[in-house]
């Protein structure tokens, strides 16, 4: 048997959403660097096109489209484009993501809906365009990004957290239906990721400081920490992983 530790992802198709910012930047790159063609979305063009040309220094090609995951039609539309750019997806990874802190009294129906169009319903149309070919081909991975607040609640989290936790449990109802065809659906869950936004929701403060006291590493987590388990998690090197929520979060969830 020959053992190798590098990841290669050459002759893949990678679909990955939120791709404009933050971790979804570092997930192109590293798919890109692990020689996977990629298919990116997100809002903002031209941020979306700066990670498309930081991932073709790789040598990979990359198809951009912009969409709003919030329009169940829009994102309809962008896996039909992606399917007839590439023929086929063979890793799906549901990254975009919205969080509208309120009070539980504040939250009102447009909000609800927003929030759990794309941090739920977008992931499952993209999944019922993408899946059907993987387990057809017997073959794909499918990463969803969840958070710490599908494990614990948030102060203010009511939509965030309920839509986090849903995802969840619907990417483990996609491992019971797809791992029979040799397809994997796993989540990560990261704590605090130092991200922009994540810099400007959590700026110096007690509240910080409180957070920071709960993980044992005593630091929050790095893009990049995020993407190197999610490239492992799209690789072969995680074909008998199906089902789990991978938590990246110092040993926070370990107190």
């Amino acid at each position: 048997m020959t053992t190798s530790t590098d990841i290669s992802l050459n002759g893949k198709v990678a679909f990955i959403s939120g791709a404009s910012k933050g971790i979804g930047v570092e997930i192109a790159e590293y798919m890109a660097a692990a020689g996977a063609d990629l298919a990116l979305t997100a809002r903002n063009e031209s941020e979306l096109e700066a990670t498309a040309e930081n991932a073709r220094k790789h040598g990979v090609r990359v198809w951009t489209k912009t969409a709003e995951m919030a329009d169940d039609v829009e994102v309809q539309l962008l896996a039909k484009a992606a399917l007839t750019e590439f023929g086929r997806i063979d890793i799906l990874v549901n990254n975009a993501g919205v969080a509208k802190h309120q009070p539980l009294f504040d939250v009102n129906i447009e909000t609800f809906h927003n929030v759990i169009n794309v941090n739920l319903l977008a992931p499952m149309l993209l999944t019922q365009a993408f899946a059907p070919g993987m387990i057809e081909r017997k073959s794909g991975k499918i990463v969803n990004i969840s958070s710490r607040g599908a494990i614990r609640a948030i102060p203010t989290g009511a939509t965030y957290c309920a839509s986090k936790a849903a995802l969840q449990l619907m990417t483990q109802v996609m491992a019971i239906e797809f791992g029979p065809h040799n397809v994997q659906a796993n989540c990560v869950a990261p704590t605090v990721t130092m991200t922009p936004m994540g810099e400007s929701a959590w700026p110096a403060s007690p509240r910080r400081d409180a957070k920071l006291a709960k993980i044992p590493t005593g630091r929050f987590a790095e893009p990049e920490e995020v993407a190197r388990a999610v490239l492992f998690l799209a690789s072969s090197q995680s074909d008998f992983i199906n089902g789990v929520e991978l938590p990246i979060d110092g040993g926070e969830g370990a107190g």
